[in-house]
């Protein structure tokens, strides 16, 4: 049996609630606006949690609108650039299962169409409402026979569509649910990157931050290999609210703390450090998912520079105190998670990799002896590996290792690389 992907659009596909958006457009000098925009949200969120029928809030929110096709136009326009970070980056799932992933929602056709075709979704795999005009492009109305429309509208199309295989439903609200209650899917997973509704998370199966958790759980597919939000980001101390606010928009798990407690020790990630915070030698060595550390200040006297290197820890730090660091060194820990780069690091060799597409790119972390190489390239050779790029530097006692390769391989290609004698640390990018 086929697996389907029921897909919501507002919300979910995009980052924004696209009748709000068409509002702010066609209403933009309208003398009552802000009170319109508040009464169209109030209808969204009523629908949405499960407090209004659907019909009732598509109808008034129709009704306040007062748009036409050119607002529409616009919109389409606006909506393009607010594609949820997570479906962006993994367009290469849509491509792979055109077939099957499909988007359902309470929305329009005439705005959700033209955004989500250019990734591969199929038109014939659209479900959505359609509106009705007037002889002026005035929209008027909406197709009521489309069940779409009415309450529990997504219910009523996949019964209708009898759909033959297994169903994953992936939305933020109750009609999403809704899905599940009946039995139609086989999870719901209440995807949060844009919002999260306690009376749909505390139903769902699972509660998926981002897309790339719903494809990490399922083993799918992915742009890259290990779910940002599943990685812990630890702000301690007096640090800029710019600096939270760049990682939590990269999809970072984000914690901010007065000190390092002992309970983040074998959790974190990513560890960014106001002025004259110390982080002890004692939980510095426990610190085993520890992958890159920020300083806002010198280093120097703040950390054991050797117990990084012995973890495979990349340091940046801000040696000369300048304000753009705020931004400048939570953009440099973001980097070099998402794409290996260690350019301006304070302890390791600096490189500022190209970003490849259609290829599985390996960070090896060891120590620099000679050999090492060698070693890594054999276990590549002996599994038949088709190496893309390669590149290498070391810097004092440390070696880094970036291979870029092609297609397919055996998972215990892992398990050997991370065998090779002398390696501090290795990590699948993505």
């Amino acid at each position: 049996m086929k697996n389907y992907y029921i897909i919501d659009f507002d919300s979910t596909f995009t980052q924004v609630e696209a009748l709000d958006e068409l509002a702010k457009i066609s209403l933009e000098h309208h003398p009552d606006r802000e009170k319109i925009y508040l009464e169209i949200e109030r209808y969204t969120n009523l629908a949405m949690e499960g407090k209004l029928s659907f019909r009732e809030a598509l109808a008034g929110r129709v009704q306040l609108l007062q748009a036409n096709k050119s607002h529409l136009d616009k919109l389409i326009t606006h909506l393009k650039k607010k594609v949820s970070t997570s479906f962006s980056r993994n367009r290469e799932f849509f491509k792979k299962n055109s077939d099957t992933a499909w988007i359902v929602s309470g929305g329009f056709k005439e705005f959700i169409t033209p955004v989500v075709i250019p990734y591969n979704i199929k038109k014939e795999n659209i479900y959505a409402n359609t509106f009705i005009f007037d002889e002026h492009d005035n929209i008027i109305g909406f197709d009521e026979s489309n069940p779409l429309s009415d309450e529990g509208g997504k219910v009523k199309l996949l019964q209708e569509l009898k759909i033959d295989g297994t169903i994953y439903g992936i939305g933020d609200g109750y009609s999403d649910f809704q899905l599940k209650e009946s039995g139609l899917i086989e999870k719901f997973f209440a995807f949060t990157e844009n919002i999260s509704r306690k009376t749909v998370t505390e139903k769902a199966d699972f509660i998926t931050p981002s897309f790339d958790e719903f494809l990490y759980v399922n083993n799918l597919p992915r742009a890259i290999s290990y779910p940002k939000n599943r990685i812990l980001c630890l702000i301690v101390g007096e640090v800029p609210e710019i600096a939270s606010h760049i990682l939590k928009r990269d999809g970072f798990s984000v914690r901010t703390k007065d000190t390092f407690e002992e309970k983040y020790t074998k959790d974190v990630g990513m560890l960014l450090l106001g002025k004259d915070i110390s982080v002890s030698e004692d939980q510095l060595s426990r610190a085993d998912k520890l992958k890159t550390i920020g300083v806002l200040g010198d280093a120097k006297n703040h950390l054991n520079k050797d117990i990084c290197n012995a973890k495979g820890i990349v340091v940046f730090d801000d040696k000369k105190d300048k304000k753009r660091n705020a931004e400048f060194i939570p953009r440099r820990m973001a980097d070099f998670i998402n794409n290996g780069d260690t350019y301006m690091s304070r302890n390791f060799p600096n490189l500022l990799l190209p970003k490849v597409k259609d290829v599985t790119r390996l960070l090896h972390i060891h120590k620099n002896v000679p050999g090492i190489m060698a070693q890594i390239n054999l276990v590549y050779a002996q599994n038949d590996i088709n190496i893309i790029s390669q590149f290498l530097m070391t810097k004092a006692d440390i070696g880094y290792a970036v291979t870029d390769i092609k297609g397919e391989y055996d998972r215990d290609l892992i398990k050997q690389l991370k065998k090779v004698q002398n390696t501090i640390k290795f990590r699948i990018l993505y």
